[in-house]
């Protein structure tokens, strides 16, 4: 049987089952032919009544958080939110990717839920599951409004991305940045463009990234690098020179996750590995469990973002070391909830 040929611009080749239903279409051997093509983005009304998410994950370090956008363009192979679109009735791979719900109501839901007297200030994460940048954003907004209606209530906020777009909004985060109420992290997980186009599709290729990590520290924005995620086997080796790349572009600090394949990620990247790197596929999923205890995931606090045994042990003794070499400071800056206001009267509406 042929491998089953991915789809040109997607990072899943293939829509896996929905651990929820019992119904599935599944694309074969016999579909694949090579003029198939790759399914168009569509744009789902997500009508949820809330945008706040909180969590009790020891692993983060934050508590709530919230995302104008479910599933994520950029199609990253390794994504750990994969299987969050299983709630919603759809498939972890191709669909994560290609049916986009949107909350267009975000800012307003935002400025809703912060006028809210139970409302204690405290630090947001922005796209702690998928991208907030990702290219729908270009056109809609939702994520510059959002943080404009932070920057009406002074609440401070944390981003993480891998998209340049993200430069757009400097204006609003120059504001921010007035009462220490915003950060930026870029992620990147590697410096090969060759092989970020394939794991990571529709993001920022690396040195778009670096790019940004320059314009945001030029502008007076505390940025950050996150070596994310690192997959062992195939990008661990790029650690120290992504380290000290991203600290020539001006970054403050760094960070690291090793890569989660939970639920139907870990069969979908197999098959994205069997398509594009089937010659060292034993080997990178030989290594991914060596820190997993002989599995490809393991979901236990503390333990999934870092990994276990020898070889996490040197994955993360690499990583400290090449932070240091790279000039990183030991500690970042920290956000404050010290000017957090509730605008009284008429709506505050900043003109960035």
């Amino acid at each position: 049987m042929n491998p089953i040929q991915p789809y040109k611009g997607r990072g899943a080749p293939v829509n896996l089952p929905n651990r929820f239903e019992t119904i599935r279409l599944e694309r074969d051997e016999e579909w694949n032919e090579p003029d198939d093509p790759a399914p168009h983005t569509q744009f789902l009304k997500d009508t949820s009544r809330s945008i706040i998410s909180y969590n009790k994950s020891p692993d983060l370090g934050f508590e709530t958080s919230f995302n104008p956008y479910r599933g994520c363009e950029h199609g990253c192979i390794y994504c750990y939110a994969r299987p969050t679109h299983e709630y919603a009735g759809m498939s972890a791979g191709l669909d994560f990717e290609s049916k986009i719900l949107v909350k267009m109501d975000a800012p307003e839901l935002l400025r809703q839920e912060l006028s809210a007297k139970s409302w204690k200030p405290q630090m947001f994460m922005v796209s702690g599951v998928t991208d907030c940048y990702q290219p729908i954003e270009r056109r809609l907004e939702l994520t510059r409004k959002c943080l404009q209606v932070l920057a009406e209530f002074r609440n401070p906020a944390g981003i993480i991305t891998k998209s340049r777009m993200v430069t757009r909004d400097i204006d609003v985060m120059q504001e921010l940045t007035r009462y220490q109420c915003v950060n930026v992290t870029l992620s990147i997980t590697t410096l090969r463009p060759e092989l970020a186009q394939i794991m990571e599709p529709r993001a920022a290729l690396p040195q778009a990234r670096l790019d940004a990590i320059e314009q945001l520290s030029k502008a007076g924005i505390p940025v950050g690098v996150n070596v994310a995620p690192i997959i062992p086997g195939l990008t661990d080796h790029e650690m120290p020179s992504i380290l000290k790349a991203a600290r020539q572009a001006g970054a403050l600090w760094a960070g690291r996750v090793i890569v989660r394949l939970p639920w139907a990620v870990a069969p979908l990247f197999e098959k994205w590995l069997e398509a594009h790197m089937p010659d060292a596929k034993e080997k990178i999923l030989h290594r991914i469990r060596e820190v997993r205890g002989g599995k490809l995931y393991d979901s236990r606090f503390g333990v999934r973002g870092r990994g276990e045994g020898p070889y996490a042990e040197h994955l993360a003794s690499l990583f400290k070391v090449a932070r240091r070499k790279a000039g990183f400071p030991d500690h970042s800056p920290g956000l404050s909830t010290a000017h957090f206001r509730r605008p009284d009267g008429p709506q505050l509406h900043f003109s960035f």
